[in-house]
């Protein structure tokens, strides 16, 4: 099974990918946003060929835990996509993902230049990796003493 993960921005959208055991989230290259049609149309190829079974997208909620119109776009953009995928789509708190994304490229020694056109996709792997280690804990061991 392979997760679909989605850091829906302004200009970009990054993606990320989880491994078939469902372990690490590894980056995709970026969409470039132009009509909502064709970027719809970019995600649906990528869900066709990597055999997707599920989708993750961060919803960018405010420090304060209320929706602003970042959060409000992202909503209107996962409507789209359900209308254009028949696939669970779960949204994922995403705060200050695109800042730890920044910040792991800096440390990374990445220019300024080239950190832009990674961040998002590497904010998509945070994300993503953020909900396969949240479904990762939930799973109870059935195991026995020897």
């Amino acid at each position: 099974m392979r997760i679909l993960g989605i850091d829906y921005g302004e200009k970009r959208i990054g993606v990320a990918i989880s491994d078939p055991l469902e372990i690490i989230a590894q980056g995709l290259p970026t969409i470039n946003r132009t009509v909502i049609s064709a970027d719809l149309e970019s995600l649906r190829k990528i869900i066709a060929d990597r055999e997707v079974d599920e989708i993750v997208i961060g919803l960018p909620k405010n420090m304060n835990n209320t929706l602003g119109q970042k959060a409000t776009e992202a909503l209107e953009f996962v409507e789209a996509l359900k209308s254009k995928v028949s696939l669970p789509v779960h949204m994922l708190d995403e705060r200050l993902s695109t800042v730890m994304g920044n910040k792991a490229l800096m440390e990374g020694g990445l220019s300024r230049k080239k950190r832009k056109t990674k961040v998002d996709m590497v904010a998509a792997q945070l994300i993503l990796q953020k909900y396969l280690d949240s479904r990762k804990s939930r799973i109870e061991f059935d195991y026995t003493d020897y």
